[in-house]
């Protein structure tokens, strides 16, 4: 994790996801998630935006990438996603159910996105955004992309709902993410326990699945989490 997020720029958000449902949220109280904390699958609140050519390239690496843990009898990895968003400092509290800031902050100009404090995009193209040349940005490091805030439906069904509706509130952030925990094989700890918790709950939704299914459920759910820009 360490190595993922070192960059210059700060971590305000970092999630770990797996496309499962079962036991993915965080078990701390709103007030206690701060930049250091890890958020799960269920806290996730945004889908994010990329431009053509990074989605391009985000899917294929993505599917070579389970193509290949699949074929290795890998499973139990995750994304780990970061989120800086562009004119918030270090400083400023991010509340995950809205990534709003909660300090004041006051534009001073027309041409700020802001709005309640928080730093808000609106129809800017992103393959022209200034960014430091000294920046080095890779698919994954340093991008430049757009996150829309979600809100998810209550739901009378036993399963939440692993993605929220889009709410149109945009947000210009750069965006860090890499696939991890990836040497953890279908061995047969992992068989029981995806039996024993098959009794209790949905098997599609606990993390100790065959390969296969977890790839394909993983690569589902990262593909609809990340998007195309149509901007």
């Amino acid at each position: 994790m360490g190595n993922l997020f070192c960059s210059q720029y700060p971590i305000h958000r970092r999630f770990d996801l797996k496309g499962s449902t079962f036991g993915r949220t965080t078990d701390k109280p709103e007030s206690e998630i701060d930049p250091t904390v890890t958020l799960k699958d269920l806290d996730l609140n945004y889908i994010f935006r990329l431009r053509k050519s990074w989605y391009q390239e985000f899917c294929r690496q993505v599917d070579r990438d389970c193509d290949f843990l699949e074929q290795e009898r890998i499973m139990d990895y995750s994304l780990l996603v970061g989120l800086h968003f562009r004119g918030i400092s270090c400083a400023d509290n991010l509340t995950p159910s809205s990534g709003r800031s909660s300090g004041t902050r006051t534009p001073t100009g027309s041409g700020n996105n802001f709005d309640d404090g928080a730093p808000r995009l609106s129809g800017v193209d992103v393959d022209h955004i200034v960014t430091d040349p000294n920046r080095w940005i890779h698919l994954g490091i340093n991008m430049p992309a757009r996150a829309e805030s979600t809100v998810r439906r209550s739901s009378v069904s036993d399963t939440p709902q692993l993605i929220g509706e889009p709410t149109g509130e945009l947000y210009d952030i750069f965006i860090f993410f890499g696939i991890i925990d990836i040497l953890q094989d279908y061995d047969i700890s992992k068989k029981l326990e995806h039996a024993y918790k098959s009794f209790q709950y949905d098997p599609t939704s606990i993390s100790a699945v065959d390969p296969r299914l977890y790839s394909r459920r993983f690569r589902d759910f990262l593909f609809r989490v990340f998007v195309e820009d149509k901007i």
